[in-house]
């Protein structure tokens, strides 16, 4: 009988234990509550007693996040905003379960003095530990960088390095795994990369950011600015439009142009003539050692290469498989809404103003060339 009495004796004690931990923790937070932010300090003992019922009692609940929808909500702290409406605000937005918890795991963690003012981009995937750290951010030196319309991710990965320290290899493989979760990258083709999908824009960034941050930033971006409008996307796929707009891109360098150049594609598309797009020929050459450029200067041997991923349209007759760039807004809008045209040719200006000429017939192409 000594062996059961022991273990119900052993129970017995666990048992008070953790209900004196539960009571203090209780205890611990309705002093929190009712005491001003900031005003009411940690003794070494509160710090203990808390870190037992924290760790022992709502360890789960710190690292559980919220729920798994990934899709980012924007959280602005105001300047001189207490931890305690910070907190009260995280879970009526659906960020954490218990606004006290949060608010406990902050304090014991020396971390509410670290949350300022600043706009924050959060997601309910995000556990109390997480968004703690991530609020952090308000205090941190940020940089801005700009990411150039028409840029291929290997650019942008070489551009985020020099100027961010981003580490480019790690940015590449994870622009190629693509395994981030947007409901616009659900339709990605098997083995396909985010090219295309890494949105232009100046950004406001943390020092020293991880290359998954700033992917993520520029998924939010496109998500926000550019995945709403593809519902205008008439007979098209979203990424048809996208890979137009990014030919686009490259062609146009007078913005006004943009149009009548998706319309010169666009109709070609229609009646299923080639492209014959020299980007897609440059982009499927890909670097230059030579010249230091991913966009060469092409010659005529360049234009019969055969590309086993398509992207030629010199020797593929069908759209490429995906975008050869990342194109900006107005690109995207202007394969959305194109100008009106009968128009399949276009070729430089002689003058070599940026500007194009424009012809619905081959024979009309032809005496518009610079000789």
């Amino acid at each position: 009988m000594r062996r059961p009495v022991k273990r119900a004796l052993n129970v017995a004690l666990f048992t008070l234990a953790l209900a004196a931990l539960v009571l203090a923790g209780g205890t611990l937070m309705q002093r929190m509550r009712t005491a001003s932010s900031g005003s009411a300090s940690l003794t070494s003992f509160d710090k203990t007693l808390v870190g037992a019922y924290i760790d022992l009692l709502r360890g789960n609940d710190v690292k559980r996040p919220f729920s798994n929808d990934p899709t980012p909500q924007n959280f602005t702290i105001q300047p001189g905003e207490s931890v305690q409406s910070v907190s009260a605000r995280l879970q009526k937005q659906g960020l954490v379960r218990d606004a006290e918890l949060f608010r406990l795991y902050v304090r014991m963690n020396g971390l509410d003095a670290g949350i300022n003012a600043g706009s924050f981009t959060l997601r309910p995937t995000m556990s109390i530990e997480e968004i703690a750290v991530a609020l952090q951010r308000g205090r941190a030196a940020e940089v801005s960088v700009t990411i150039p319309e028409g840029l291929r991710m290997e650019e942008i990965a070489d551009l985020l390095s020099r100027q961010l320290g981003v580490n480019s290899e790690e940015f590449k493989t994870a622009v190629r795994r693509a395994d981030f979760d947007y409901a616009f990258l659900r339709d990605l083709p098997p083995g396909a990369s985010l090219e295309g999908y890494l949105m232009p824009d100046t950004y406001r960034l943390p020092a020293r950011p991880s290359a998954r941050d700033v992917i993520q930033r520029m998924l939010d971006n496109y998500g926000q600015k550019v995945a709403p409008l593809m519902s205008q996307a008439q007979g098209r796929t979203a990424r048809d439009i996208l890979t137009v707009a990014s030919i686009v891109e490259r062609e146009a360098v007078k913005a006004d142009e943009q149009p009548v150049i998706a319309s010169v594609y666009l109709n070609r598309l229609k009646i299923g003539m080639k492209l014959d797009a020299d980007p897609t020929t440059q982009y499927a050459l890909g670097y230059d050692e030579a010249k230091k450029t991913w966009w060469r200067t092409l010659t005529v041997e360049d234009y019969k290469f055969v590309d086993p991923f398509g992207y030629n349209t010199y020797v593929n007759p069908a759209l490429p498989p995906g975008p050869i760039a990342s194109p900006g807004l107005g690109a995207i809008q202007a394969v959305l809404k194109p100008a009106t045209t009968n128009f399949f040719f276009f070729v430089a200006n002689c003058n070599n103003d940026g500007g194009h000429q424009f012809s619905a017939t081959f024979a009309e192409h032809t005496r518009k060339l610079c000789r």
